[in-house]
């Protein structure tokens, strides 16, 4: 007799909780608008970010123009690969000093950079590259991929399968996803500052450009987004330790 009592408490429970505006997996519908909410915030900064992770317009290298020259070089590179450009001077803007910006139409080159395929560090204009901090940058940067899917993964299963207790886990994601961002642009820009600091001889002029405007932009709205779900988790934990223990107690 134990067995149908069992049974038809639980299908009480279930219909008084739908009855209270819940989905039978432990949401109600506000919950689930502010959770698919702050999920969407996360989804613009993991957009940002793979755009930024996967173009090459990091910074810009400029050199400056030559008198008597129809064209004048610029490079612009990211995380993986590098492009020279070779520019035509009636396209540069005339109260312009350097060669660009690297968007202007003109015969470009591109290729993924040595240390990825031989090991060898590559040269900007005479000038050589330090592939431990590209590398660590490129490092930097899939593990903060990696982190979003992983909070992605999360969010999903608390909206799907009602399993509430992934949304901590998922906050933590999005909000070390973040952090590994900005990481990523301290130890690009300070690659930056060496690769131009090597060489000295050709006078060039740098400046970053929208991809790494980008990651900041993603690595900003990948902790908001985080603290966003941290927010939603907080109201459902116990303010204080013995009472998460009580509550323990009293449903065992």
């Amino acid at each position: 007799m134990m067995w149908p009592n069992f049974f038809m408490q639980e299908e009480e429970q279930r219909f008084s909780g739908r009855g209270r505006g819940q989905r039978g997996k432990g949401l109600t519908d506000a919950q689930e608008g502010k959770i698919k909410l702050a999920f969407f915030v996360s989804l613009v900064g993991v957009t940002l970010c793979v755009l930024a992770v996967g173009t090459e317009f990091w910074v810009e290298v400029n050199t400056y123009k030559q008198n008597n020259s129809m064209t004048c070089e610029a490079a612009h590179f990211g995380l993986w690969k590098f492009c020279y450009k070779k520019l035509w001077i009636g396209d540069v803007d005339e109260y312009r000093a350097t060669c660009g910006p690297a968007e202007l139409p003109g015969d470009s080159n591109c290729s993924y950079f040595k240390f990825f395929t031989t090991g060898e560090n590559a040269y900007i204009f005479q000038r050589v590259t330090h592939k431990d901090m590209n590398i660590t940058a490129a490092v930097l940067s899939l593990l903060s991929i990696t982190l979003m899917v992983m909070g992605s993964i999360c969010i999903t299963m608390v909206l799907s399968k009602g399993v509430e207790f992934l949304l901590k886990p998922a906050s933590f994601f999005f909000i070390l996803s973040g952090v590994f961002v900005m990481i990523t642009m301290v130890v690009f820009r300070q690659a930056v500052i060496l690769l131009m600091a090597s060489n000295q001889n050709v006078h060039l002029q740098y400046e970053y450009s929208w991809s790494l405007a980008c990651a900041a932009a993603a690595g900003t709205i990948l902790v908001f987004g985080g603290i966003c779900c941290l927010f939603l988790v907080l109201p459902s934990m116990p303010k204080k330790p013995w009472e998460y223990c009580m509550k323990k107690g009293s449903s065992s």
